[in-house]
């Protein structure tokens, strides 16, 4: 399965008294967001399963990379992709869904940076995933603990055009 690892892009800042759950992506959140999705999209990527957490800044990322990847079912959410949340519950979440070829994951940090980690077996290793930032784990075993092999990372400022 390839495991497509989607950090939200940039959101407004959050408002006096005002849920962090609320927060929405701003202009420039989605232009990049779109640009990165393009490249991945030109690249091959095109997700079987979307996944997000229910945050609505993540929701609308993932909605962006539906339209991007030409994504036609439903995009579900998952409180397993909530900023809080443990990588072995996403891990659980993703087995669930094992049939499915590839799965695109939109979330937040600091889960996602933990997530890489323990999908390549190593959880004292240091990811910095940068909002809008889109990374490729294949995992070929869906046992309890997974082995996966990262096959790239990509950032915002290496996909904008010069």
């Amino acid at each position: 399965m390839e495991i497509y690892i989607l950090r939200h892009g940039i959101a407004e800042e959050a408002k006096p008294g005002g849920r962090d759950s609320d927060r929405r992506l701003t202009a420039a959140g989605k232009d990049k967001l779109r640009t990165v999705l393009r490249l991945a999209r030109q690249g091959g990527v095109k997700p079987e399963l979307i996944l997000t957490s229910p945050y609505l800044r993540a929701v609308e990322t993932a909605d962006i990379a539906a339209e991007e990847f030409g994504y036609k079912s439903k995009v579900l959410t998952t409180d397993a992709l909530l900023p809080e949340s443990e990588p072995d519950l996403v891990w659980e979440e993703i087995r669930v869904h094992r049939d499915a070829t590839s799965v695109l994951l939109a979330g937040h940090e600091p889960l996602l940076s933990h997530l890489a980690a323990y999908l390549l077996g190593a959880p004292s290793l240091q990811v910095d995933m940068k909002k809008g930032a889109l990374m490729r784990i294949d995992v070929e075993q869906f046992g309890p603990a997974p082995r996966g092999v990262l096959r790239w990372m990509l950032v915002p400022k290496l996909a904008a055009p010069n």
